[in-house]
């Protein structure tokens, strides 16, 4: 990764203000914990984990720490969208509104600040395309920061992505990532290293294996808690983009491939949508960075991520699926899943979250087995 300017620290907000140029504004903040970030464990350790995780924060350039790819040239997302033109900078400017509006009746109060995300906005690889299901990009929540990439070809002699599917498609990243941000965690120190223990409504057991069993291959539903909370996520992301494309009057492109990865991003996939998707291979198969991976990886994404958790809540929820997906962001933001496991035990009997979930060898906090 080469980083193409400097990164400061920062909590982003959405300015109120009647000048149509102005996209973000940003005030300084130095916590080194997220909003719903919490350390657990004995006074000294909770000290040494702070200490830890602010020296892991203490620069937004991921360039050093994860690089995405050395061929690509990044930008902090604040400079990317003020480059813009006026109308593109709107749909972001619009969209970054309507998502603190809606996150924060979750409990999701604060987004990412722009200046710790990095985004890959072209490339001296002819092949590499960039944009949501780009590899090896996303929210590092120990360094809390996001590295994304710009969609389209990111090669110059390439041409561009329509600007309304650039937009929207960064917009959908950083307001997956901002959920990811400010969802709730605990870090504890074992082993004298930094542990997140409790993620969301997820958790891990001392050896790091998670409280739920990985889905099969080909299951068209999911009991994984991981899932669930991604899929929860990008449900977000997607219904912002969806309403902001709304709210301004915008149309999917003609172009038949554009117009796949509108859908895609607003998500209103259509089954003629979902039939192509379902031809593609998967990424493993197709290898390197260019177009076909990623289609690849959004064929991938819909079928093992987006499609489960909607079958999920379909299953789980029925008719209050909806409800049952705002509590599960309510209890990804807060650490606390009472009111969602009440929800469960009320409408599938006693001790349903652990009947849904719970791996058969769940070891528990105390190294105990517990059965399900």
């Amino acid at each position: 990764m080469v980083p193409a300017g400097p990164a400061t620290r920062g909590d982003a907000r959405v300015a109120s203000t009647s000048d149509p140029d102005h996209t973000l504004t940003w005030l300084p903040r130095h916590e080194s914990l997220a909003p719903n970030e919490r350390l657990g464990g004995r006074l000294v350790d909770r000290t040494d984990a702070g200490i830890l995780l602010a020296a892991a924060r203490a620069t937004a350039a991921l360039d050093r720490v994860h690089p995405a790819g050395p061929d690509i040239v990044f930008l902090p997302l604040r400079e990317v969208v003020d480059a813009w033109d006026r109308p593109t900078r709107e749909i972001f400017r619009i969209g970054a509104a309507l998502a603190a509006a809606r996150c924060g009746q979750f409990g999701l109060h604060r987004m990412l600040s722009p200046d710790r995300v990095w985004v890959g906005i072209r490339s001296t690889s002819e092949d590499r395309y960039g944009g949501f299901h780009h590899p090896d990009q996303g929210y590092r929540h120990l360094q809390m920061g996001s590295v994304v990439t710009r969609h389209g070809h990111l090669h110059p002699s390439k041409a561009g992505a329509p600007p309304i599917l650039t937009a929207l498609d960064l917009l959908r990243s950083y307001i997956h990532d901002s959920v990811h941000y400010s969802t709730f965690r605990e870090y504890v120190i074992y082993e004298s290293k930094i542990f997140r223990r409790r993620y969301g409504i997820n958790r891990r057991d001392p050896g790091g294996a998670p409280y739920s069993a990985l889905d099969a291959s080909e299951a068209a539903s999911t009991r994984n808690l991981g899932v669930v909370m991604e899929g929860a996520t990008d449900r977000e992301a997607r219904t912002v983009a969806r309403h902001t494309a709304v709210a301004l009057g915008l149309s999917a492109p003609s172009n038949a491939r554009d117009r796949l990865m509108f859908h895609d991003t607003t998500g209103l996939l259509t089954e003629a949508d979902q039939a192509e998707l379902m031809g593609q291979q998967r990424p493993t198969d197709v290898g390197g960075a260019g177009i076909d991976r990623y289609m690849a990886a959004m064929a991938s994404y819909e079928r093992e991520v987006s499609s489960r958790y909607a079958t999920f809540l379909g299953e789980v929820g029925g008719i209050e699926s909806d409800d049952l997906h705002a509590l599960i962001v309510e209890a990804m933001a807060s650490g606390d899943p009472h009111e969602l496991t009440q929800w469960l035990d009320q409408r599938h009997g006693a001790d349903a979250f652990d009947l849904i979930f719970r791996r058969t060898d769940w070891r528990g906090p105390d190294g105990t087995t517990t059965k399900g």
